[in-house]
């Protein structure tokens, strides 16, 4: 197996994940021992609580790398953020290039949902940052108070139609988020809407892998291709081709259905 996880708050005394270098070292040894070969370090962006300066991240990733490489561990980081559904257009472009990821012409947001639910501000700051030029990878739908319930489905889901792509947590299948980010996340894979799967890990705290993401997502009744795709294919095909311009629903599912099995 080799994982890939594009969501990780691995970095050292940023925010609430790792809250020195001896909890990412011993994090990173877990993750490469259980087949993780790559993972997107995404620090809270924008978020009130962790104040951060993007270009402060791509520097700590690569002092981050450099302990890893010289401790032997292979693993390998890529800088990314986590941006907080608040106020996300106040940052600029060049702000939002530093947690981007993907190759030129597709490059693609991690944004964060609000827990709170969806509502149409959020509808509107997502096609905002579409319209800026971003493909977006929406974090943990399934934590968003009354997704099925509230409405918050149809917007979101019309989001998915322009080319949004939903990412859950391996947290919500195990059910630490609660009964309904569990049903939720369970429903967006059955679904086949999830296009990957992610940690959202927090060592110290939260510090399950990806590697337990696969085994969840066959005790949720995917099968093994597709528990396959979620952790490995998709998201090394989020890093590798990123979200090209004119990305849609239906285009997601083809490329998710035509990735050759390992």
């Amino acid at each position: 197996m080799s994982y890939v996880d594009i969501h990780c708050h691995i970095l050292p005394a940023v925010d609430d994940g790792a809250r020195d270098l001896d909890e990412s070292i011993d994090y990173a040894r877990r993750l490469v021992d259980e087949g993780v070969r790559e993972v997107v370090a995404t620090p809270h962006v924008a978020n009130p609580r962790f104040p951060l300066d993007p270009e402060e991240i791509s520097d700590r990733v690569a002092a981050l790398s450099a302990e890893l490489h010289s401790r032997e561990i292979p693993l390998r980081i890529h800088a990314g953020g986590e941006l907080h559904p608040s106020d996300p257009n106040s940052l600029t472009d060049a702000q939002l290039e530093l947690i981007a990821n993907g190759p030129a012409g597709a490059r693609w947001l991690l944004f964060e949902i609000p827990f709170a639910g969806v509502d149409q501000r959020y509808a509107d700051n997502c096609r905002q940052l579409m319209a800026r030029g971003f493909g977006l990878v929406i974090a943990h739908p399934e934590r968003a108070r009354g997704l099925f319930k509230d409405g918050g489905w149809e917007l979101l889901r019309d989001l998915v139609a322009e080319g949004a792509l939903l990412q859950i947590n391996v947290c919500s299948l195990l059910g630490n988020n609660g009964l309904e980010a569990q049903e939720a996340a369970v429903g967006l894979l059955r679904s086949g809407y999830a296009f990957t799967l992610a940690s959202d890990a927090h060592p110290g705290t939260r510090d399950h892998t990806a590697a337990l993401g696969f085994a969840l997502t066959l005790k949720a009744g995917a099968s093994s291709l597709q528990a396959w795709r979620l952790t490995q294919a998709n998201p090394r095909f989020l890093l590798r081709s990123g979200i090209p311009a004119g990305f849609n629903e239906q285009r997601a599912v083809t490329i998710s259905r035509s990735l050759p099995v390992a």
